[in-house]
């Protein structure tokens, strides 16, 4: 029933500790493959995603018998109010998998440099697109944008470039964005594809992606029950800095391990989205202030 293959389902479990009966908030469903494996677990959950196109894979979750299942339409950084809205007093566990889903890859939305489609990268289908930022922003600001969310370190030639791209067109398709990328590129072995981190930093932007984290892992520590759990899976360092600092700041929350963990060899073997994957957990305390 599964679109997209979830990453380190057993580990997010054992995170979590699913206990049956207690509510969990899935703050990116996505296609639903970890609220999935919750339900399978004993748990009954509460899943939100700011992108409605995920809407239909949740009216397609069989619920098994005893549990519950509730979807809404928002943005995670909502998380505390949307569990509030629902009635409830609390959650057991949060679950955050910050990476995209297997539909968020498909062409048509302009996340995957590998792919050619509309430069849009907009996960919630509203607001600035990443055309109207490769278009509008001038060379300064784009440098800015693509060493802070994506470190790239060739982000001045890379924002050069784009620049005098868009003087003769402009830039609406990711497969032009690619093309440019490739030409400015200094030549040599090269670990990732060079289009990688600029792609990521303009998704960053786009979905303000940082600060929706920290607003996030804000209302954990107002809607998480004394003795629940936090998983965070996240994809790069910016986000898993955020989160390691966030644990260690927080004087409700005690991490559940020193390092982040890692997807085991052979699950990247099956599912080389886990290749870059890190997960961090941590435990409300019972006596939390």
């Amino acid at each position: 029933m599964l679109a997209h293959t979830p990453v380190m389902v057993a580990e997010c479990l054992t995170a979590l500790a699913v206990q049956p009966g207690a509510w969990y908030l899935d703050g990116t469903f996505g296609a639903g493959g970890h609220s999935w494996a919750i339900l399978q677990a004993g748990g009954s959950v509460l899943a939100i995603d700011r992108d409605p196109s995920t809407r239909r894979y949740a009216d397609a979750l069989t619920v098994p018998a005893g549990r519950q299942f509730r979807w809404v339409e928002a943005n995670f950084q909502e998380l505390a109010g949307v569990v509030q809205e629902v009635g409830l007093t609390g959650v057991a566990g949060v679950l955050l998998d910050l990476g995209l889903s297997s539909m968020q890859l498909e062409a048509e939305r302009g996340f995957a440099f590998r792919e050619g489609g509309p430069l849009d990268m907009r996960m919630s289908r509203c607001g600035e697109s990443a055309a109207d930022i490769v278009n509008s922003y001038d060379a300064e600001a784009l440098a800015e944008l693509l060493y802070r969310y994506g470190e790239e370190r060739y982000s001045r030639r890379l924002a050069k470039a784009i620049v005098a791209a868009r003087s003769e067109a402009p830039i609406t398709r990711t497969e032009q964005l690619v093309e440019i990328i490739l030409r400015a590129y200094p030549g040599g072995p090269r670990r990732d594809h060079p289009a990688r981190r600029t792609f990521q930093a303009l998704r960053i932007a786009v979905n303000e992606e940082l600060g929706a984290l920290e607003a996030a892992l804000a209302g954990v520590e107002r809607c998480l029950l004394p003795g629940g759990r936090l998983a965070v899976i996240s994809y790069h360092s910016l986000e898993d800095r955020i989160v390691k600092r966030f644990i260690r700041a927080s004087t409700q929350l005690e991490a559940l391990h020193k390092r982040p963990l890692t997807a085991s060899e052979a699950e990247i073997e099956a599912n080389p989205r886990a290749r870059s994957a890190k997960l961090r957990s941590a435990e409300r305390r019972r006596e939390a202030s």
